[in-house]
């Protein structure tokens, strides 16, 4: 028996709506990591980009456990001696770019590689409900109903 393997052409590549308002972070992410990957199809081939394009309206409403919220420190270096800072969670999510802790959640279960680097070009995360992507008519991933562990009370 031959081990399949696709081919650029074979690709078929959807598009799928998340909504993450109330929805816990981390299973968020590994939800989309997923899907980003294309380990959800039966053709999966490890080497090549088979994920759909997934795009994720309200991120800035997602939901943490326990003091995460409060804890969790994302950190950077300026370049100088002693540079070194970092904001809370809640600092992001309250700022002006609350996507970016969805993004950087999902960019963290993806490899750092050139193949991840190609698989996070298919994610798009918008704060808000509206999103411009309307034409490409995504079908709705509903993290909600998956599993009851998903949601955040």
């Amino acid at each position: 028996m031959k081990t399949y393997t696709a081919k650029p052409a074979e690709i078929e590549k959807k598009w799928i709506l998340i909504d993450a308002e109330g929805v816990v972070l981390g299973r968020l992410a590994s939800i989309v990591a997923m899907r980003l990957r294309g380990k959800h199809k039966p053709t999966f081939t490890p080497h090549m980009d088979m994920g759909d394009n997934v795009i994720i309206i309200n991120a800035g409403k997602v939901q943490m456990t326990g003091t995460k919220r409060e804890d969790k420190r994302y950190y950077w270096h300026t370049g100088h001696p002693g540079g070194i800072k970092f904001r809370t969670a809640r600092q992001v999510l309250e700022g002006e770019h609350p996507e970016r802790v969805v993004i950087k959640a999902v960019e963290r279960m993806i490899s750092r590689n050139r193949l991840g680097r190609a698989q996070m070009s298919n994610l798009r995360v918008y704060a808000g409900t509206e999103h411009p992507h309307e034409a490409q008519q995504p079908e709705v991933l509903d993290v909600k109903s998956l599993n009851k562990k998903n949601t955040r009370s």
